[in-house]
């Protein structure tokens, strides 16, 4: 059992839990998951590993509340338990060792740069996140990431830094030039125009695919993806990719697999409650 020893509501449908994980706290690195199940019987679910504390022996993950699983997640609180959590997963992530890293984030998607942005900080690297969401509320991870480099926060409305998409953002940068490399993570179809948008700037651009996972072993196959033309699984072969290799439209066609069964799910547990997030 994994103990929760944190909560804390960072948007309307975004949790961040600390759980107890000793032996993953010890030997994660950025870019690699866990997949984790609320009890048995439950859904397998990966998640990133947005932050750890070896000494405390504990792992944060941050959880969007879409379908009835991650509802379940998002609804524990602190002294509740996850039966099962099983990783680090997948492969860590190719930083640059110096220059200027552009990281961009699309809601929950910020939550998987931010260790990312912490370990090219580490290294030297120069900085700049540029995150996005709805509205204000919709923002997160603001405030970790300007303590590592520049932050520019997009909201699709306007109510809050740059109005408009964080492909905008970004492109600016791109214009400026000294963009030496970009990692981005969010919905398919942002990452898709990031990658349209930086391949004419010859820019390397990794992203973070959120394939179908089960196993997180390669076994089940669920979560291949077409990279430059080859199949690769993403729990094994990723989660992270060159964008200008990946077919996102095969990638968004699968991720509709199972969507009419987690819709019965959710129908079945109830709608995803939304909490208000004071500014």
């Amino acid at each position: 059992m994994h103990q929760v020893v944190e909560r804390e509501q960072l948007s309307p449908n975004v949790v961040r839990l600390v759980v107890e994980a000793p032996r993953i706290a010890k030997v994660r690195r950025p870019g690699q998951f866990v997949i984790v199940r609320k009890g048995p019987g439950a859904e397998r679910i990966p998640l990133t590993i947005a932050d750890d504390d070896a000494e405390a022996g504990t792992i944060t993950l941050m959880i969007q509340a879409i379908g009835a699983s991650t509802t379940d997640l998002c609804a524990l609180q602190v002294g509740e338990a996850i039966t099962d959590v099983a990783g680090p997963l997948g492969s860590e992530t190719e930083l640059l060792e110096h220059g200027h890293a552009v990281c961009v984030g699309g809601g929950v998607g910020t939550a998987v740069l931010l260790p990312i942005a912490r370990e090219l900080a580490r290294r030297g690297v120069h900085v700049t996140s540029v995150i996005g969401g709805r509205s204000k509320e919709w923002v997160i991870l603001e405030d970790e990431l300007r303590s590592v480099g520049d932050v520019v926060p997009c909201t699709d409305d306007g109510s809050y830094g740059r109005p408009g998409f964080v492909t905008e953002a970004l492109k600016d940068l791109l214009d400026a030039g000294g963009v030496d490399a970009v990692y981005a993570v969010g919905p398919v179809p942002m990452m898709k125009a990031l990658a349209n948008l930086t391949r004419p700037y010859g820019v390397p651009t990794t992203v973070s695919l959120n394939s179908i996972m089960v196993d997180g072993t390669g076994m089940c196959g669920g979560c291949r993806v077409t990279i430059g033309g080859e199949t690769k699984y993403a729990c094994v072969d990723g989660p992270e990719f060159d964008a200008h290799q990946v077919d996102f439209t095969e990638l968004a066609d699968r991720l509709t697999t199972y969507r009419p069964f987690e819709q019965q799910a959710l129908d079945k547990r109830g709608a995803c409650a939304t909490t208000e997030v004071k500014a």
